[in-house]
């Protein structure tokens, strides 16, 4: 009886976010299937860099969600109220002005980000137009990180499904109308991203003020939004995340960088795996967001045994749901590729580098659960270290050994940095589990 309402606390949180996760790569999903039907991969291959561009520049300040995630668990499962209105204050602060000051830098950080991806000079103007554009969003982008990150803490993932469906068929409806109808190419495409972006944070807000209404008998004083003091905790958690992330886009940008030099169809090919692989990436990231929430609530009652049901339940599902998606994308093999591009010459090199999309979820399902308990434990630190280690020990060195392999041996490297995640985070959890995570007074 017990497994079974664990598995009903999983379900009630996890399901919510998988699919409001699964519809975040619909951006990039949408952008490539039509991008990929168009007389020139050119436009596709822009996207793909400024895609990756922009996942670094916003991404690489993640940690306002993740963060928010933690602490707003732990607040919540202590019964806190006030202290979840302070700390939605101070992650909508620090996202606002870090997403103005991306706005403000982003004429000196495009050129010098295209630069670095290696670009040709055609491929490098298309790319910086689209991520010109795609930050013009990034103080809503970065609000709105914090907003799901908030609601996840309340263990209401709901809110941030709404949020996601609501974007994305926004930007499914611009992408049709300035890439299709309006021949707009990669900018029409970033400009149907962004009018997503913009609604997404509008929809969070409207929520936000819903529930900061059954907050009302709660006191909160402005004064801990204008002093340092209060964001101490909240900095302290992110500045680990942040470091953690940086580590994690920049293998993800390298990864992209060495695509682009060997060509624009191998980099065409690999944009399209890569929505697959980031599809599959965002379907655990369910259940690890469930683990985020569940994790936290019970750092904050205190409670060994709701940990230990919550990591039992979210590993459990977290393999089951990497089985389902390579099963999937087994059967699904022909449909997809056909979906993407209808490029004979770009089909034949996604068929031939599919099987290490088949062979990820398996390898990066422990990485992803573990990710959530860390992120609910407040245990970032341990994340920092495990993905430098996997990034410079293991990514960067097995990616020189396999050059000769060309694309083969990247696909390898990185099979091999989500493996190694897995296993150091594996490594924490047992040391971590010998102090009991601090839950026992």
């Amino acid at each position: 009886m017990e497994n079974t309402l664990a598995h009903r606390k999983v379900f009630n949180l996890a399901i919510p976010m998988l699919l409001s996760s699964i519809s975040v790569p619909l951006f990039g999903l949408v952008d490539t299937a039509i991008l990929g039907h168009l007389d020139t991969p050119d436009y596709l291959a822009a996207v793909a860099v400024g895609a990756s561009v922009v996942s670094f520049l916003l991404w690489a300040f993640g940690f306002l969600r993740m963060g928010t995630t933690s602490l707003a668990a732990r607040a919540y499962g202590a019964g806190h109220n006030t202290q979840l209105k302070q700390l939605f204050g101070q992650s909508s602060v620090l996202a606002l002005g870090i997403g103005l000051l991306i706005v403000l830098l982003s004429p000196l950080l495009v050129p010098l980000a295209v630069a670095l991806m290696q670009s040709d000079q055609q491929l490098g103007e298309l790319s910086q137009e689209y991520i010109r554009i795609r930050l013009l969003a990034a103080p809503a982008v970065l609000l709105s990180y914090a907003i799901i990150g908030w609601f996840i803490g309340l263990q209401n993932t709901r809110v941030p499904l709404y949020m996601a469906v609501a974007a994305n068929a926004v930007n499914i409806i611009g992408d049709v109308v300035f890439v299709l109808y309006w021949d707009m190419g990669s900018r029409g495409a970033a400009l149907a991203s962004l009018l997503g972006d913009f609604t997404n944070l509008a929809l969070g807000l409207y929520f936000v003020f819903q529930q900061l209404k059954r907050f009302s008998d709660s006191p909160f004083n402005l004064r801990v939004l204008t002093q340092l003091a209060p964001y101490r905790e909240l900095l302290q958690v992110n500045r680990h995340l942040f470091v953690r992330t940086l580590v994690l886009l920049g293998s993800l940008s390298f990864f992209t960088a060495q695509g682009a030099a060997q060509g624009p169809l191998i980099l065409a090919a690999n944009a399209i795996l890569l929505q697959l692989v980031h599809l599959s990436s965002y379907a655990l990231d369910g259940f690890a967001h469930a683990t985020e929430a569940l994790v936290g609530k019970a750092v904050g009652q205190k409670s060994p045994e709701l940990f230990k049901e919550a990591c039992l339940s979210t590993a459990f599902w977290s393999l089951i749901v990497a089985v389902f998606i390579v099963l999937l994308f087994h059967i699904g093999q022909s449909s997809l590729i056909t979906l993407f591009s209808d490029d004979p010459m770009l089909q034949q090199q996604v068929i031939h580098y599919y099987p290490w999309v088949l062979a990820l979820p398996l390898v990066s399902a422990t990485c992803y659960f573990l990710d959530g308990v860390f992120i609910g434990t407040a245990y970032t630190f341990d994340m920092q270290i495990t993905m430098i280690l996997s990034s410079f020990v293991v990514f960067l060195p097995t990616w020189w050994l396999t050059q000769d392999l060309g694309n083969h041996g990247l696909w390898l490297s990185f099979c091999a940095f989500n493996g190694a995640r897995g296993i150091f985070l594996a490594m924490m959890f047992c040391y971590r589990q010998r102090s009991d995570w601090g839950l026992v007074n």
